[in-house]
């Protein structure tokens, strides 16, 4: 099992990550709990919830399960989960636990932190894709304009990774999660962007499924514990998120998935990286990767006004003015101001292209 341990500015807390971990989490729990509510969605119960139960040495612990996917992360179920720690009888010397990928942690997380004002609680991702989410304490729920609008910062008392929960994902969220760790390594590590690069996604070995993860958590705990409340250099954990978020909620949220649409935006971020700063950054090397993964690159038909009115509701967004993420050369991001002009002229030429690259097969 790896450890590593998260020295944020609210408190240090640590990452397990092991195989059958789930099965052992009573040995791993960071303090005794009057009850546990384990918080888990309709796709995961299934394969991990009784597992966790049984791993518990505790008399009153509960459960709830959540629908899948974004759709989850709304006021409505956020309200309900409120209700069930309430009806359960959850105190503040209770424990939450989130056992999914980043919406059931998101939401759970948001559910700890607003409960009786706070109470602990602990990520147990399932997905490749909340070995980011479930790292660094931001939860969140959304609103109908906009992803993660309504949320706060609230560190996790433990993460507990278990790499066998990854055995049963999907095609689909296999890229999704590869997405964030492709982000990451754009902005912290040429040698982990080309080792990532040679990765084949429909022959992942658990060595390099393990090997992977580990290096995109470190990166993103160093930037987490320089920066927890995204005040610096947490923002550049953005990167490809401006455009994604705001095709996330054009296109309904669940019907992409979260990686697929940062991977569009991390190929607009570099595009308009190349423009802004003359730089020549691996474009075509990603956008091949991608393809060659199966990630989809073509875009329903969207005007590309109603995208930029949509991406000014983003959290970077200052005065209404779009503040993207970019790149200088890989490793090395910046952020910088986008006018409305420059933008629609970026915006525009893109959407072309990849609406020219699908119909020419790529």
């Amino acid at each position: 099992m790896d450890v590593l341990n998260v020295k944020a500015a609210s408190r240090t807390y640590p990452i397990y990550v092991g195989e059958g971990i789930r099965r052992d989490i009573n040995y791993l729990l960071p303090g005794s709990y009057t009850s546990v509510l384990i918080i888990t969605d309709e796709a995961v119960s299934g394969h991990y919830l009784e597992d966790v139960k049984e791993g518990l040495d505790q008399s009153r612990v509960f459960t709830h399960v959540i629908p899948v996917g974004e759709q989850a992360k709304s006021v409505d179920i956020f309200y309900q989960l409120h209700t069930k720690a309430i009806t359960c009888g959850l105190d503040r010397q209770s424990l939450i636990i989130a056992l999914g990928g980043g919406v059931v942690g998101d939401a759970a997380g948001f559910a700890a932190a607003t409960f009786m004002r706070g109470i602990d609680f602990i990520q147990m991702p399932t997905t490749i894709l909340a070995h980011d989410s479930s790292v660094g304490g931001k939860v969140a729920i959304n609103h109908e304009h906009g992803k993660n609008l309504i949320g706060n910062f609230y560190p996790p008392n433990a993460v507990i990774y278990d790499i066998q929960t990854l055995h049963t994902l999907n095609k689909q969220e296999i890229r999704s999660g590869y997405a964030e760790l492709v982000k990451e390594a754009l902005l912290s590590d040429a040698d982990f962007f080309h080792t990532l690069m040679n990765r084949n996604l429909a022959s992942l070995t658990n060595n390099e499924l393990t090997e992977d993860i580990m290096r995109g958590i470190r990166i993103k705990a160093s930037i987490v514990e320089t920066d927890e409340y995204e005040s610096g250099v947490r923002t550049y954990l953005n990167l490809g998120h401006t455009l994604g978020h705001a095709l996330e909620a054009l296109l309904g949220y669940g019907k992409w998935t979260h990686g697929e649409l940062v991977a569009i935006g991390l190929l607009f971020a570099i595009r308009v990286s190349e423009g802004a700063y003359d730089t020549n950054l691996p474009l075509e090397k990603l956008y091949t990767w991608l393809k060659t993964n199966d990630y989809p690159l073509e875009l329903p038909v969207i005007d590309a006004e109603t995208i930029i009115t949509k991406m000014k509701l983003d959290k970077k967004a200052n005065n209404a003015s779009i503040r993207m993420v970019l790149l200088k050369e890989v490793g090395h991001p910046c952020t910088d101001n986008i006018d409305d002009a420059d933008l629609r002229v970026h915006l525009t030429s893109f959407l072309d292209e990849l609406a020219k690259q699908a119909k020419n097969g790529g």
